[in-house]
This record gives C-alpha cells, sequence and structure tokens, in this order.
C-alpha cells in the first residue's frame, strides 16, 4: 500500500474540487437526509452531497466524513465519526485554511 492510500486531508467545501478521486475528511453536520445520501454543511458553510453506506447514520450533530472526493461537491462515505453536539465550526474551518495555506502545507504535508 502506497503511502497515498494512507493520506486523508481534512478539507471544506470549497476544497474539494482539488481532491477529486482522493480520500479525505469533511467535518460537517446533516442537514438533509434524501435517497442521495446526506445533504451536509461543511465548516465553510458550503453545502456538500455525502453518498452513505447502508449502516452509516449520525445521532450527533456533528460528524467527520472519511471518503473518497467524486465530484467538487460530493464524497462517497468510506467511514464516520461522531463528534458530539458541540462543535465550533468557525475554529474547524479556520484550522483547514492554515493547513492549506501554502506558507504552511508545503512544509508540513509534502516531502
Amino acid at each position: 500500500m502506497s503511502s497515498d492510500n494512507l493520506v486523508s486531508m481534512r478539507v471544506n467545501s470549497s476544497l474539494l474540487p482539488r481532491f477529486v478521486g482522493k480520500t479525505v475528511r469533511l467535518t460537517c453536520r446533516p442537514i438533509k437526509l434524501t435517497a442521495a445520501g446526506w445533504t451536509v454543511q461543511a465548516s465553510d458553510g458550503g453545502e456538500v452531497t455525502v453518498t452513505l453506506l447502508s449502516d452509516q447514520l449520525t445521532t450527533d450533530t456533528y460528524f467527520e466524513v472519511i471518503g473518497s472526493v467524486a465530484s467538487g461537491t460530493s464524497i462517497k462515505m468510506f467511514r464516520s465519526m461522531n463528534l458530539g453536539n458541540d462543535l465550533d465550526m468557525t475554529l474547524v474551518n479556520d484550522t483547514i485554511n492554515l493547513m492549506h495555506d501554502p506558507r504552511f502545507y508545503n512544509k508540513i504535508f509534502c516531502e
């Protein structure tokens, strides 16, 4: 297994187009459950469609989706993690933006 398969970057909705075909982590809150899956709100306020595994429904207000980016607005879920009912999404988004800032990204996440 290559190291690329082990890395899953944290993203918000605006970063999804840069990661099509890659595994990511999206912190979000569910908005609406449809036949296609969840429509969720990402940390930056954007909406993303998450294709669910059949038994992966959340009972918490916030959760993290780990999955493959199918398009700039959708993720195919591999698994999820409940994050509770009290999460500062502004702080989450600020952290994601810092992680992807070129001043830090190239020093921390690239070889």
